[in-house]
């Protein structure tokens, strides 16, 4: 299995996300091969010294960097030869099986969008995000790829969370809700009210509508909304475990008793910590597009990156695209 690593992209480029790279290669399947995108002398300088399998790591080289704060649509337009760009023509051309960057989000759905396409019935792709819940885990789509949608777009996007729901987080029937601003059906705006009367009539587990607290209150398996709410969402959420975090350890640190009672609750901690860590789910899928395309956080560590390839790993393995596109083809025949 082949997947191609966009080395350039993101805050921590090129040093940790090729340390990721190599983590994935030593802990990973004997079958993971990877592809490193970009400029070929900042990777090689990166590769000096480390060891690992060389045969099982390649350099495709790509001159250009779309930076994190560039308008997606003109960086890929501009720039052909960006690690973002080359990377995803890799795929189309099916040199690799799948593309994992942390690079600009807009320029990862733009390059995926122009190079893969989408799959035929589905009219937008979205990103699905994870949120960290004691049995596994809530999807929401969409987490940023589209500000505006219809209510089309959002029974199209229950229809991918639902199969992404069932064949990677082997929910058998997973329940959809529809995110408003109050649980009657007569509740939230023109949008939410249309897409409640599609979901309702699509044949699908849909509970109807939800509140924001549902989303980690394990009510539901998928959450569906627009990108800029989703996006809104995940950014505050973000905000929420860094804050928390830094008022445990500064509650610790101010007295004797917490921190010995600190030593007592280490486990509860570091269990508390992997739950809610964006490292440990690595990247999110962008569902739609006829490919493989993981994106990870832009302040990505090694850790995510090995968890965000692992994750495009299982993503093939579960035939997630295959499923979508089955579904969609019995809608519209």
């Amino acid at each position: 299995m082949k997947i191609a690593l966009d080395t350039m992209g993101g805050d921590r480029a090129p040093g940790e996300i090729i340390n990721g790279a190599l983590e994935a290669i030593r802990e990973g399947s004997p079958h993971l091969r990877m592809v490193l995108v970009g400029q070929r002398d900042k990777i090689e300088q990166c590769l000096t010294g480390k060891d690992f399998p060389r045969e099982r790591c390649e350099i495709v080289h790509a001159s250009e960097v779309v930076g994190m704060s560039e308008s997606p649509a003109a960086a890929i337009r501009r720039k052909k030869d960006s690690s973002i760009a080359i990377a995803t023509q890799l795929h189309k051309e099916d040199k690799v099986e799948a593309v994992v960057s942390a690079g600009n989000t807009g320029a990862v759905v733009a390059s995926s969008l122009f190079s893969l396409g989408r799959i035929a019935g589905i009219d937008r792709p979205a990103i699905a995000i994870v949120f960290p819940t004691r049995n596994g885990g809530t999807v929401l789509l969409d987490g940023g790829a589209n500000s505006d949608c219809t209510p089309q777009h959002l029974e199209q996007f229950a229809m991918m969370g639902e199969v992404y729901a069932r064949l990677f987080f082997e929910r058998e029937n997973p329940r959809i809700g529809l995110l408003s601003i109050g649980e009657e059906q007569s509740k939230g705006n023109e949008l939410t009210r249309e897409a409640h009367q599609l979901l309702k009539s699509s044949g699908m587990n849909f509970v109807g509508n939800v509140e924001g607290r549902d989303i980690i209150a394990e009510t539901v398996d998928v959450v569906i909304t627009d990108g800029f709410v989703g996006n809104v969402i995940l950014k505050f959420t973000e905000s929420i475990i860094y804050y928390i975090n830094s008022l445990i350890k500064e509650g610790i640190k101010d007295s004797v008793l917490a921190k010995a009672g600190a030593v007592l609750m280490k486990p509860v901690f570091e269990r508390m910590k992997k739950t809610l860590d964006y490292e440990e789910y690595g990247g999110m899928p962008l569902l739609g597009v006829d490919g493989v395309t993981i994106i990870g956080h832009g302040g990505s560590s090694a850790k995510a990156i090995k968890n965000a390839i692992f994750a495009a790993e299982r993503f093939i393995e579960s035939g997630i695209n295959q499923k979508i596109k089955l579904k969609m083809e019995a809608i519209h025949s």
